[in-house]
């Protein structure tokens, strides 16, 4: 073969070559997705890589419980206020019975009635007992609570002040080891069964008193709760 044919059939060959790249190139590009070129170097070195197994999001619970409750029983969260600005809760089933949202919480000793055998609200109410004469209103409140009710109560600021004798005998008759411990701004908690009695291992209440040398916010202390899951009774 002379030489100018070998050289014009490696110019032919060199050409045929670049084209059938040039159109690979160009059949990739069409059927790799728009992606950015970092995600695609990442893609590449995860190859070989082992997966990273993530844990699901935990599922939130009843009353922002940690675990939920078992079946056949009632949840309930009960927390006391803190400070000027966090309000005292009751949460019950997930429906928040007193709270900022509700609108229905106020200084003093917030209440709230649930009837035990169909779990629907009766009343909730809240008496300043730091101004006004509201023990005795309230004392009426808690005995008119008909048999079967479950009661709910926690403070918010000052729940002593105008607390009067007679509503604490009210309290104590329900069960209460604390209310005549309560103090000016103590954050108390307490539930209570009228008409039947609770299961033993309920935490049932809690109390904490301003200190200030140890208070959580300026002139009050940090408030405190208590949650558990109630038995249902039969319907």
């Amino acid at each position: 073969m002379r030489p100018w044919a070998a050289g014009t059939l490696k110019a032919v060959f060199f050409v045929f070559a670049s084209l059938c790249a040039w159109y690979s190139g160009y059949l990739l590009a069409e059927l790799v997705p728009d992606v950015p070129l970092s995600s695609a170097v990442y893609s590449i070195r995860s190859v070989g890589e082992k997966p990273v197994l993530r844990a699901p999001a935990p599922k939130r619970q009843k009353c922002d419980h940690w675990s939920p409750c078992p079946p056949n029983t009632y949840a309930y969260r009960l927390l006391s206020g803190g400070g000027r600005d966090k309000l005292a809760k009751i949460c019950f089933e997930d429906e928040m019975l007193i709270g900022e949202k509700s609108g229905n919480v106020a200084r003093g000793i917030n209440i709230a009635v649930v009837n035990y055998v169909t779990g629907k609200v009766i009343a909730t109410r809240y008496f300043d007992m730091f101004e006004g004469d509201n023990s005795d209103p309230m004392t009426a409140f808690i005995q008119s609570a008909p048999s079967k009710s479950l009661l709910f109560m926690v403070t918010h600021d000052d729940g002593s002040s105008r607390l009067k004798e007679d509503a604490k005998k009210a309290i104590e008759a329900l069960g209460s080891k604390e209310i005549r411990n309560v103090r000016f701004r103590s954050s108390w908690v307490f539930l209570a069964a009228k008409g039947f009695e609770l299961p033993a291992g309920i935490e049932r209440e809690k109390i904490n008193h301003s200190d200030n040398a140890k208070n959580r916010y300026s002139g009050w202390p940090a408030e405190i709760q208590v949650e558990g899951c109630i038995p249902k009774g039969p319907s």
